[in-house]
C-alpha cells in the first residue's frame, strides 16, 4: 500500500531500554480516513531493523458495503513491499500487468526496483457488501548494489508458506530461515520474517539474526523485566537465547536481519542516495513512470 501522506514518521510513545531490549516503540493510531494504521517504522528514534524500512499495522477496519479500500496507482523505488493480511481481502495491480487478489496468510511482494507503480482496490464481489481488512504493510530496503534492478512481481499462497511447531507454539516463517524451515519467499539479503501464536503462559525463543523486532499484533508479551503490550513493538539485542512468555493469547511479528546503511525515505520513495529520490519524484511529476493497465486513469499526485 501507498504511504498515504508524505509524513512518514508518526507520533509513538517510546522507551529507552537497556540489555537485551534496547528500545520499546509503542505507535499511536492514525486517522486515514476509514481506516486506522499504526506505524512503528521509521520513527525518530529508529529508522530500521535488518533491512526492514517500514511496518505499518492496518485496522482492523470494517466497511459497509460500497465502501472500502481504494488506493490510486502511485510508485516506488528502491523497494520490495511486503503485504499480508489477517482478515480481508485486497486486489494488487500493477505496472507490469499483474492482476491478483492477496488473501489471508497470503505473502505478496512487489519488488519496485528502479520504479514501479500500483494500485490497491478491491474487487466488486467484496466492495459490494459489508467486510473487513486488516494486515500488515512492511517494506523491505534492497542491498545498494541492487537498489535499481528490474521490478518484478512474486505471489506465494498461504498453504505454500511453512508452518512449524515449537514446544507447542504455532509458528510460521513468511521470509528467511528458523525453527529449521526455510520459506520460499524470495529476499535479496539475510532476512527474517515470522508470526507466532502463543497460549497464556506459553515461551518463544528468539532466532538469532543481526538486527530484531518483535511486534505484538495482539495480546500482551513478557521479555524479562518488562510488559509488551499489545501493539508495542520492542528491538533486541542480538544476544542469544532471548525468551519471550505470553500473559494472554498472543500473536507475535518478529522481522530482522542483517544491518543496513541508511536509507532515506521522501513518500513512497526509498533510496541510499537523496538525488535518486529527487529523480524519482520530478519522474512522477512528469508522468514518465509506467502505467498500471486496467488502472489507468486515475493517480496519487506527489504530495507538496
Amino acid at each position: 500500500m501507498s504511504n498515504l501522506t508524505r509524513q512518514n514518521e508518526y507520533e509513538c510513545d517510546v522507551k529507552d531500554c537497556c540489555g537485551a531490549i534496547q528500545l520499546i516503540i509503542e505507535p499511536r493510531e492514525k486517522d486515514l480516513g476509514g481506516f486506522s494504521v499504526r506505524r512503528t517504522l521509521p520513527t525518530a528514534k529508529r529508522k530500521m531493523v535488518g533491512p526492514w524500512v517500514f511496518f505499518d499495522h492496518m485496522g482492523p477496519a470494517n466497511f459497509s458495503a460500497g465502501d472500502g479500500i481504494n488506493v490510486r496507482p502511485h510508485p516506488h523505488i528502491g523497494i520490495a513491499t511486503v503485504t499480508y493480511l489477517f482478515d480481508g481481502e485486497i486486489l494488487h495491480r500493477d505496472s507490469l500487468g499483474s492482476v491478483q487478489p492477496i488473501q489471508p496468510g497470503d505473502i505478496n511482494l512487489m519488488v519496485a526496483g528502479r520504479g514501479i507503480v500500483h494500485s490497491e482496490r478491491e474487487r466488486a464481489e467484496i466492495r459490494n457488501k459489508d467486510h473487513s481488512v486488516h494486515g500488515l504493510q512492511l517494506w523491505l530496503a534492497l542491498p545498494e548494489d541492487q537498489e535499481e534492478i528490474e521490478p518484478a512481481f512474486y505471489h506465494y499462497p498461504g498453504a505454500s508458506i511453512p508452518q512449524v511447531t515449537v514446544d507447542g507454539v504455532n509458528v510460521r516463517v513468511m521470509m528467511g530461515s528458523a525453527c529449521g524451515v526455510a520459506s520460499p519467499v524470495k529476499v535479496f539479503a539475510e532476512t527474517l520474517y515470522l508470526e507466532a501464536h502463543l497460549q497464556p503462559g506459553q515461551t518463544f525463543t528468539l532466532p538469532q539474526t543481526e538486527e530484531r523486532a518483535v511486534y505484538v499484533a495482539q495480546g500482551e508479551l513478557k521479555a524479562r523485566d518488562n510488559l509488551l503490550p499489545q501493539y508495542a513493538m520492542a528491538f533486541f539485542s542480538n544476544e542469544p537465547d532471548i525468551t519471550l512468555e505470553a500473559t494472554q493469547d498472543t500473536r507475535l511479528v518478529l522481522i530482522g536481519g542483517e544491518s543496513f546503511n541508511k536509507r532515506f525515505i521522501d513518500w513512497n520513495f526509498v533510496s541510499s542516495r537523496k538525488e535518486r529520490i529527487e529523480q524519482a519524484k520530478q519522474d512522477w511529476k512528469n508522468g514518465r513512470f509506467p502505467k498500471v493497465p486496467g488502472d489507468e486513469d486515475e493517480f496519487i499526485p506527489l504530495p507538496e
